[in-house]
């Protein structure tokens, strides 16, 4: 068995969040309305062609994984990028305190809206459901948030940072990310995070939060041939 942190997205979706997912024992991705991740249990023949399956019936899917990632007969890599995987062993403690507020079922439209424009990554009509997410509002309108994603053993990601131009530098993306981190370690488990290696200033700014790298990942997205 691989290292989870490794292939977090297969720890995911055959662990605590299996009620998302969809696929079989080899190969799994979420519900196409959660988000676009899947991953293989290994890189085994049997494994990539489960995977195939997926990408035919559902379409396309993201993965991320260390190590190479292979490219199962039926399939084409659409696009490929480096990442990195940080993991926060100690953050500076801080309760989520105005204008932070903890978003609801209500919030879905705006949250989808909101990363619809400044697109922080993936994010679906119901990827909000995969975690807690924390907003801050300006006249009832939000302009600011950040939650969690994957969920594997003792580890949950903190995804979905992003702020409206119109209301950057303001510190909003280190105060949320912080208030999830900060909510993550109160359960006893450690804040992880990935962001695309080319992405200097938010590398810059979980780094400052307390992130560390721990490896390089790979991204692929994959669409069928």
């Amino acid at each position: 068995m691989t290292e989870p942190l490794d292939r977090p997205i297969w720890h995911a979706l055959a662990g605590r969040q299996s009620a998302f997912a969809i696929g079989t024992a080899r190969a799994r991705r979420l519900e196409a309305d959660v988000g676009i991740f899947a991953a293989t249990i290994d890189d085994t023949d049997p494994s990539l062609a489960d995977l195939a399956s997926l990408v035919r019936e559902h379409g396309p899917v993201g993965l991320l994984q260390a190590g190479e990632i292979p490219t199962p007969p039926g399939t084409a890599a659409q696009a490929t990028m480096l990442g990195v995987q940080m993991v926060a062993r100690k953050v500076i403690p801080r309760d989520p305190a105005p204008p932070v507020e903890r978003l609801t079922a209500a919030d879905a439209p705006a949250m989808l809206a909101l990363a619809t424009a400044t697109q922080p990554g993936p994010f679906f009509a119901r990827t909000h459901e995969l975690g807690t997410f924390w907003g801050v509002k300006v006249d009832g309108h939000l302009v600011a948030m950040a939650g969690e994603r994957l969920k594997l053993p003792g580890y949950t990601e903190v995804s979905g940072v992003c702020t409206d131009p119109a209301h950057r530098g303001k510190s909003y993306a280190a105060l949320l990310s912080r208030t999830v981190a900060t909510q993550i370690m109160a359960r006893g488990e450690t804040p992880i995070l990935h962001a695309y290696a080319s992405n200097a200033p938010a590398i810059r700014l979980y780094e400052k939060l307390g992130f560390e790298l721990r490896t390089h990942v790979n991204v692929m997205v994959l669409s069928p041939a």
